[in-house]
């Protein structure tokens, strides 16, 4: 009887630490803890008989749902061989979970959980999901909901109608098109073919639709409103922010430099590559579909290995892969603002200028400062997982093969932490330790390098000191 009252008072006060350590969650802690919660139950789901076959047991289940949260499409198992219709149907929801905003998600859910709402944590909110803003996830998350449907509801019924004619069965050739509509748009990578989509390289409406797709998807929310609200008055581009017009520039840019970029690397490379023997009209179809879709996406339609492509046009895709997508957007990588920032930070100091002036508006020291930091811990990150897989335990040399070369880790890296989903043939042949290390970089770069540090050191306060300054030699 008398040990009742104590059972009773240590249960009260263990709830209410835990009570109290849940309201004392910053946004990114519950941000990585609510994903890993996510892709926990994920993996249980899709390695249940009802969405897989024998072949996939947890821990390909455990990669897949990984890559599919964090939108990379980096997969260890054939999507439409090894899952059945229902495995195929979670995997597509998985997607929309990580595309349309894992962050978004659970910053919402955040709001119910901690039961707070005040203009501190809804700015708090704001700064960790890309600065959604002071009014609150709600409008924007259901802005975002219905555009997105409405996209990928017309591309699916392009790809149904005109694009996927070829599968003859009415049921498959429906959920065909609305699955790639759904992972391209999402930047995801994923297909029901384990050649991704070399079948349809020559199919203009295909590449067209999922390019479409790709870069609807990348350029971010924010871009998409903007474009929107300013849809009568595009004739003049300035009327359109300063965001908006870094993003289109930068994307169209990254485009035509990636297109003609490969098919320089490609004609002019080192032996003999999978377009170089093409007519030129092909060849350009598939440098444009590969140099949209090496930033965000990860489909392909030409083979990629050592033996297909050259060194020259690895490394191109691999500075693509880098760059990735835009703010608010989809797709991964350091972000086209952030590129565009270090081009206008680099161009001021060679012309001697003590600010940054992009398009005759003045870029703040922080917004620089936080650039440079993305771009620099990104970079470290990326050099880590590189540095990790050149380690024995990490990697299983092929059969009758030294093993990888560094040009293949660092491209398998770098498309991991960008979440683009391009691969080499390494990812399949990475024993379990260093596919860990690609879902530590995939989860990484998915939610961004500045919120992973973020969550682990908390709340920190601002210091309101500042210290004498002295020069630097550079």
């Amino acid at each position: 009887m008398s040990d009742r009252p104590l059972a009773t008072g240590h249960t009260s006060t263990v709830l209410a630490r835990l009570e109290l350590w849940r309201r004392q969650l910053t946004v990114p802690q519950f941000t990585i803890l609510t994903g890993l919660l996510v892709i926990a139950c994920g993996t249980l789901l899709l390695a249940s008989p009802l969405c897989s076959l024998d072949s996939v047991g947890l821990w390909q289940a455990l990669f897949t749902v990984t890559s599919a949260i964090t939108v990379t499409g980096l997969t260890i198992i054939d999507v439409g061989r090894d899952l059945t219709f229902v495995g195929q149907l979670v995997l597509a929801g998985l997607i929309l979970t990580g595309g349309l905003g894992l962050m978004a998600i659970t910053t919402f859910l955040q709001g119910f959980v901690q039961g707070r709402s005040g203009l501190r944590q809804r700015l708090d909110k704001g700064r960790a999901l890309d600065e959604f803003g002071v009014g609150g996830i709600g409008p924007t998350f259901h802005s975002i909901l219905i555009s997105g449907a409405w996209v990928m509801g017309l591309g699916s019924a392009v790809l149904f109608l005109i694009g996927f004619r070829d599968i003859p069965e009415p049921g498959p050739r429906l959920w065909a098109a609305l699955f790639h509509c759904i992972s391209a748009y999402n930047n995801a990578g994923f297909g029901l073919w384990n050649t991704s989509l070399e079948t349809y390289r020559d199919n203009l409406v295909v590449n067209g639709v999922i390019a479409v797709m790709i870069v609807s998807g990348g350029i971010g929310w924010r871009v998409s409103q903007d474009l929107w609200r300013n849809r009568r008055k595009l004739n003049s581009f300035r009327r359109l922010s300063l965001h908006t017009r870094l993003v289109l520039r930068s994307t169209v840019a990254l485009i035509v430099v990636g297109t003609f970029g490969l098919l320089f690397t490609e004609n002019f490379g080192v032996g003999d590559t999978a377009i170089e023997q093409l007519a030129p009209a092909r060849q350009l179809l598939i440098a444009l579909f590969q140099s949209i879709t090496t930033r965000t996406a990860g489909f392909n339609t030409i083979p990629l290995s050592l033996q297909t492509l050259s060194e020259a046009g690895l490394l191109l895709m691999i500075t693509l892969m880098f760059i990735g997508a835009s703010p608010g957007g989809t797709g991964g990588g350091i972000k086209t603002t952030t590129f565009a920032v270090l081009m206008a930070a680099t161009r001021s100091t060679l012309e001697g200028r003590d600010h940054v002036h992009v398009r005759r508006r003045h870029v703040a020291d922080t917004t620089v400062l936080r650039a440079v930091g993305v771009a620099l811990a990104s970079a470290l990150f990326v050099l880590a997982m590189t540095l990790l897989l050149g380690l024995g335990i990490t990697a299983e040399p092929r059969a009758g093969q030294p093993g990888f070369t560094f040009l293949e880790k660092l491209f398998t890296c770098v498309s991991a932490f960008a979440t683009v989903g391009l691969d080499v043939g390494v990812t399949a042949q990475l024993n379990r330790w260093g596919q860990l290390v690609l879902m530590v970089g995939m989860f990484t770069g998915r939610l961004g390098v500045i919120l992973l540090l973020s969550a682990i050191y908390g709340r920190r306060s601002v210091p309101r000191v500042r210290f004498p300054s002295e020069e630097v030699y550079l």
